[in-house]
């Protein structure tokens, strides 16, 4: 088995490009100046989404793209759906250091995998409370998560922890987090008020070994868990991507039994799961096969069917099966567990 690349530190570039008009933000100029002082290499260009990345070829560049921050003004503001996870996306920042093989954002983002960093999260946030205010009473639940793992980048920025604390004075605005970083000790002291559920993204061991490079340990992940628990955030896990391989039915199953082993009894009495199947695009499969040469990812196409946007899941009889196998899984071991979705 592959022996794969840990997160064991903070990340931080080795190079920052920042727009010119990122520098008059506070945000802005505090990360030109801790990177200057770390001797990052720092440049400007005219827009974060047009940037040049070095290398001979897409795999290099993308490694390369892994070790940049751009550092920028987001300027769509108006709040994009974000089904079945929330109602709408709050995009605090985009992509991540981690190079999980399978990750959906390889076709979106093409070339383009660098970090993006935006400075303007007063303006983020309040385009996201005038919607919640657009529709209370009801609650409007935002994703922080759909284009970033913001947990892993937020010793960058601040940006997550200043979100948790917006939402917990928003009596009509709940936020959701996902990550697969372990680096969480900073949000635990935050004023989250019950309004921010925090889910860990988890997989057996064969996956995440094989296919999350630059990811904490699923031990670590736990660890965390536990932490986020008792600093009384509600709790939840996706895992995800669900593949379908040899002995894939025993290891689901050791994993739900670490969950259950490593969380207190009081983390049981409102747990999440959402459950995601893997999936890919003609071209997501063309980028990862570039990226990871190496990879024994299964893509291949004659085994899956096509479900719309260009996606490749598995049939139904084998999804059927899939999902059937974990929820059987999970309520074994938590009973009061609410399973959001299956997709």
């Amino acid at each position: 088995m592959k022996t794969r690349e840990m997160q064991t530190t903070l990340f931080y570039p080795d190079e920052a490009v920042f727009e010119p008009e990122a520098l008059h933000y506070d945000l802005g100029k505090r990360l030109y100046d801790e990177f200057q002082a770390r001797g990052v290499t720092l440049r400007t260009a005219p827009s974060h989404n047009r940037l040049e990345v070095a290398g001979e070829d897409h795999c290099q560049r993308f490694h390369h793209a892994k070790r940049m921050v751009a550092v920028g003004v987001k300027h769509s503001l108006a709040p994009q759906p974000c089904r079945p996870s929330a109602d709408y996306r709050l995009v605090l920042n985009t992509s991540c250091p981690a190079k999980c093989h399978y990750c959906y954002l390889a076709a979106t983002l093409g070339e383009r995998t660098y970090v993006r960093l935006y400075v303007n999260i007063d303006e983020i946030l309040q385009a996201a409370r005038k919607q919640i205010k657009k529709q209370a009473p009801d609650v409007t639940t935002f994703e922080a998560s759909s284009s970033s793992d913001p947990v892993a980048i937020e010793h960058l920025t601040g940006a997550l922890g200043q979100a948790i604390e917006f939402f917990g004075q928003e009596p009509c605005g709940r936020l959701r987090v996902v990550t697969k970083s372990d680096h969480v000790d900073s949000l635990l002291a935050v004023a989250h008020q019950g309004h921010t559920r925090f889910r860990f993204s988890v997989n057996t061991e064969e996956i995440v070994s094989r296919y999350e490079e630059g990811t904490a340990s699923l031990d670590r992940r736990l660890a965390a868990a536990v932490r986020v628990h008792e600093a009384g955030y509600p709790l939840g896990f996706i895992i995800a991507p669900l593949i379908i391989y040899e002995g894939w039915r025993l290891e689901y199953a050791e994993l739900l039994d670490r969950l259950a082993a490593s969380l207190p009894p009081t983390a049981a009495e409102d747990l999440t799961f959402e459950l995601i199947m893997h999936r890919f695009t003609q071209r997501s499969r063309r980028l990862i096969l570039e990226r990871f040469p190496g990879t024994t990812l299964a893509m291949d196409t004659r085994d899956r069917i096509h479900k719309g946007f260009g996606k490749y899941v598995y049939e139904p009889q084998k999804a059927q099966e899939l999902e059937g196998v974990l929820r059987s899984y999970i309520y074994e071991r938590f009973p009061h567990a609410q399973i959001e979705y299956f997709t």
